[in-house]
């Protein structure tokens, strides 16, 4: 399967596509010595679109959507209509090539936090990615007392894996956690343009400033008890740094773990 000393050729499996035209999702072979941490992201390619058997020279990141051990690598991504990459990552089909670097990629990663307390993690549109990894990984359902997953979209239609995230607390392994506490998951789709039943038309950012993210939870940010994760466009996650920054959330430094791990997904 290697091509090359930086990256390996994968084998579309399978796509599936969650609004047409716009978020799709499409899973890969791995190669066997393809190791990474839940919530990293890989370098993913395409040949010039004129060459289709040609080297890959056009990359993009894409965060792992597949836990570290399954036997696949699935990504979640959104078409940018004018890209030069998603639209022909849309268009692939089984049995057509992916090319991936050898290498993961990123700190997103529950290392960057003490065990314990409550986890939040924040998502816009297809930063729901690296959480995917996260949540598939049964380590993570054990190290947090609670784990509180808000998926901020425009549309219903958008919440992707929606299904598969309401159908944890069924899953073996961890029906015993949510039998303890039925509220060891607080998920929390919440749509801007779009009513949802029990949940505001607002963004993530709104609801953490005026408290309504807090009540939605039905537990604090606190500094103190918290560990938030936040992954998607670059406006949300700057608004939501500077509110959550003057609560006291700071990112971790020099081997200190803090309670605050961004990455920007756009």
């Amino acid at each position: 399967m290697t091509d090359d000393s930086k990256y390996t050729r994968q084998t579309v499996t399978h796509v599936h596509t969650w609004v047409p035209d716009k978020l799709f999702s499409l899973r890969v072979t791995r190669d066997d010595a393809y190791t990474f941490q839940p919530g990293q992201f890989a370098r993913v390619g395409l040949p010039e679109a004129g060459s289709p058997d040609g080297a890959p020279t056009l990359w993009r990141a894409y965060s792992m959507v597949s836990a570290p051990h399954e036997p696949w690598l699935e990504f979640y991504s959104i078409v940018v209509p004018e890209g030069l990459f998603s639209p022909r990552m849309a268009r692939l089909q089984p049995g057509d090539s992916l090319y991936v670097e050898k290498a993961p990629y990123g700190f997103l990663t529950l290392e960057r936090f003490a065990p314990g307390g409550d986890l939040w993690l924040l998502a816009s549109g297809t930063g729901l990615s690296a959480y995917l990894s996260i949540l598939r990984d049964p380590a993570a359902w054990r190290a947090y007392r609670r784990i509180i997953l808000v998926h901020g979209v425009r549309t219903a239609a958008e919440l992707a894996y929606r299904e598969e995230i309401e159908s944890w607390r069924e899953q073996p392994g961890l029906a015993e956690l949510f039998a303890a506490d039925p509220q060891k998951l607080v998920y929390l789709p919440i749509a801007t343009r779009e009513p949802l039943p029990g949940m505001p038309q607002e963004r993530i950012t709104t609801l953490i400033a005026d408290g309504r993210l807090e009540q939605l939870a039905g537990q604090p940010l606190d500094p103190e008890q918290a560990k938030v994760m936040l992954c998607g466009n670059p406006a949300m996650l700057a608004d939501a740094r500077k509110l959550l920054g003057e609560r006291g959330f700071k990112p971790g430094r020099r081997g200190i773990p803090g309670n605050l791990a961004v990455e920007n997904y756009w």
